[in-house]
């Protein structure tokens, strides 16, 4: 089953290459992974793809909680989210077939944004489904190239995962002395 597992971090050098250490480390495949700062310059988060069971997330879940640079783990599988993707497709386009690359670009809500006399680059977001469905209808006409951002995604409603959270390792006490 694919997990959308959300990790505040601290924002600091060398915490992406420990998380994805951990992944490779347990055999684990990460199919997305997308970080980037909060609103706090210095937590980020990432947002991670991975598949396998119940079992296998739990462990992963453990396995982050334990790294330091590591604030909160949360999977949002289960959640209410909201999730998309960006992504840029630069494909062959003539005269002939543009204004049927421009009827598939306009169905999906897409941008046109570059074109050359032999080729358009579109920009689309959404979620995977609506990406996967727009590179399918754009395969026959000559896809060149391709760049995913991966999937970035948060938790419906208006708490905040990242914001009134003590951060690990971080707590201070405050003692109050009359």
């Amino acid at each position: 089953m694919k997990h959308t597992i959300s990790v505040l971090v601290e924002n600091q050098s060398g915490v992406l290459a420990r998380i994805s250490g951990l992944f490779s480390a347990r055999g684990f495949n990460i199919d997305s992974l997308a970080v980037g700062e909060t609103e706090d310059s210095t937590v980020s988060r990432m947002t991670i793809v991975s598949h396998g069971d119940n079992r296998v997330i739990d462990q992963i879940m453990k396995q982050l909680n334990k790294l330091v640079d590591v604030i909160q783990v949360t999977d949002l599988t289960q959640a209410e989210m909201i999730e998309r993707e960006l992504i840029l497709i630069k494909i062959q386009a003539t005269a002939a077939n543009r204004a049927d690359l421009m009827q598939i670009v306009n169905t999906f809500r897409a941008k046109v944004v570059d074109v050359t006399p032999k080729s358009l680059t579109i920009e689309v977001t959404g979620n995977q489904s609506k990406i996967d469905a727009m590179l399918e209808l754009l395969r026959p006409f000559g896809i060149k190239e391709v760049a995913r951002t991966g999937v970035i995604a948060l938790a419906r409603g208006l708490e905040s995962k990242s914001k009134d959270k003590e951060k690990k390792g971080t707590a201070k006490k405050i003692v109050l002395t009359a």
